[in-house]
């Protein structure tokens, strides 16, 4: 499902600011060596997560699922300058990649990798952050949910990638499509979740902000 037309979203990127040049050359070489392109974050997305970190003004970052690396330079741009964002991925494959690109931007020695399940790798973690970003497995988002809230503070906020999921959420579902029956019930549960307030936004594939209390 496209929610905006292609020339609709054209427009909003053109209006928006300029994608760094560092990004351009990042999503150059995703989409000539990595397989599923599209998973990147992108030029206005990546701008929206940029503000949102810059409104913040996080120390601690963390990221569940780098990919190559785009929304942790993005989310990277708020930080403050003795800050550090911590970034989890399970492909280890991808790690010499992230790391040229981080290597190259102002944020290199701030930037933090870590491979493997974030599950396992998030309780070893001793930091509070201010900001947090999942966008990993999506059966899982309700596990890396509970395991993050534990790691933040009243006025941190939680960020959720993909939450409307190509528009699966408000198609019928198919009883073996496990991925769209974990965001349904996450959407459900976030939304009336105590410890957070939360607004679901139509932004690219659904983001949600949750503001922990």
């Amino acid at each position: 499902m496209h929610f905006l037309s292609n020339l609709l979203e054209n427009y909003i990127a053109n209006n928006s600011q300029a994608e760094p040049t560092l990004l351009t050359e990042l999503t150059r070489e995703t989409h000539l060596k990595v397989v599923q392109p599209r998973m990147i974050t992108g030029h206005f997305q990546g701008r929206v997560l940029s503000m949102l970190s810059k409104l913040i003004s996080p120390k601690y970052i963390l990221e569940i699922g780098t990919y190559t690396g785009y929304s942790a330079l993005c989310l990277a741009e708020g930080l403050q300058k003795d800050g550090e964002l911590h970034t989890i991925e399970v492909n280890e494959e991808l790690h010499q990649l992230q790391r040229k690109y981080f290597d190259k931007s102002a944020y290199g020695n701030q930037i933090v990798q870590h491979t493997g399940d974030a599950l396992e790798v998030i309780p070893s973690l001793d930091f509070t952050f201010d900001l947090v970003f999942i966008d990993a497995q999506k059966v899982n988002y309700d596990a890396y949910f509970e395991a993050v809230i534990q790691k933040t503070k009243p006025g941190s906020v939680i960020l959720s990638d993909n939450v409307l999921w190509s528009g699966k959420v408000v198609e019928p579902l198919d009883k073996s499509d496990k991925a769209t029956a974990a965001l349904l019930a996450y959407n459900e549960k976030l939304s009336r979740d105590p410890r957070a307030e939360t607004v679901l936004l139509p932004i690219r594939d659904g983001l949600t902000l949750s503001r922990v209390l």
